[in-house]
């Protein structure tokens, strides 16, 4: 039998703000065209996804009850590896733990999705990581660290939309990837200047030499021409790899192909916004208006090669 999602209005005031970010990224995460179950599914897995970045950003609610609801004491309540290893305690319950259900109420609502989906651990594993590796490394020497540091952070997310759909193969896989490395890249673009207020650095340093940028020059107020060139040379990796991954789009059919445009058409806008500001992210990030998100999604459903 199948386990009911909690509904809305149930699961508590922390739970319901973190779902209400999905409003505010840069693709629809559950959009109504969907069938239920897909949305459901989708939601469950983005409230995971956002209460561990938030953890590991520092950005939970005020008062420490999503700690709390996770069982860590009040006096480590900041402590971020601290609630990481409650939040990953947590996440055993979903799938099985020995010591009573999940407590937390966005797990909560991912146990019956896990059990229907038959999803693995894996996947939401590596986010945790990811926000690990966050309080450990702020800088990144290489674009290969960085890519490193993506397949933890943001590759999980598009092979459990993978595995919700019943659509994982390793070809989709491996496009699937592109797509989720180069939204990590468009956000950690569009994030310069938040991020670096977090004392974190997501442009690999071999490229700010080459560029001749240092760290004072991304705390300026607005970029100079050596932090415009920097940031356009990344824009296009980024828009390389959503080229390598939009063929996903065209193995997909019916709605999960308008989701699959959903997710490459918003990277695509991201990108666009950061282009039009002239590559000047540091007063603020560039966002993408809905026209234009709609504009691109169009764009990659008339251009992506269909297969099969």
């Amino acid at each position: 039998m199948r386990e009911a999602p909690l509904p809305p209005g149930t699961r508590g005031a922390e739970a319901d703000a973190t779902l209400a970010k999905a409003r505010h990224e840069n693709f629809p995460v559950a959009p109504a065209f969907l069938p239920r179950a897909w949305r459901e599914g989708l939601m469950a897995v983005y409230g995971y996804a956002r209460l561990v970045d938030d953890i590991g950003d520092g950005d939970l609610a005020p008062g420490g009850r999503d700690a709390a609801l996770l069982g860590v004491d009040p006096a480590a309540a900041d402590d971020r590896l601290a609630v990481l290893d409650a939040f990953e305690a947590d996440l055993r319950r979903v799938f099985g733990g020995t010591d009573g259900p999940p407590r937390h109420p966005l797990m909560l609502a991912l146990r019956p999705v896990v059990r229907t989906h038959a999803l693995t651990p894996e996947p939401f594993l590596g986010l945790i990581e990811a926000n690990r590796q966050d309080q450990r490394t702020a800088r990144y020497e290489t674009y290969g660290d960085l890519l490193g540091y993506c397949e933890l952070s943001a590759n999980p997310v598009g092979r459990l939309v993978l595995q919700l759909t019943g659509t994982s193969t390793p070809e989709r896989i491996r496009r699937s990837d592109a797509v989720c490395t180069a939204l990590q890249i468009a956000e950690h673009l569009q994030d310069v200047a938040e991020d670096l207020g977090r004392d974190r650095i997501y442009l690999p340093a071999q490229d700010m030499r080459r560029f001749h940028v240092s760290e004072a020059d991304l705390a300026a107020p607005s970029a100079g021409a050596s932090v415009r060139s920097l940031i356009a040379f990344e824009t296009e990796r980024a828009r390389d790899l959503l080229d390598e991954g939009t063929p996903l789009v065209g193995s997909v059919h019916g709605r999960l192909r308008l989701l699959l445009a959903g997710f490459v058409g918003g990277g695509r806008a991201a990108l666009r916004a950061v282009t039009a500001a002239g590559f000047d992210v540091l007063p603020g990030p560039p966002k993408p208006t809905k026209s234009g998100l709609l504009r691109e999604v169009a764009a990659v459903l008339r251009t992506a090669p269909r297969k099969g």
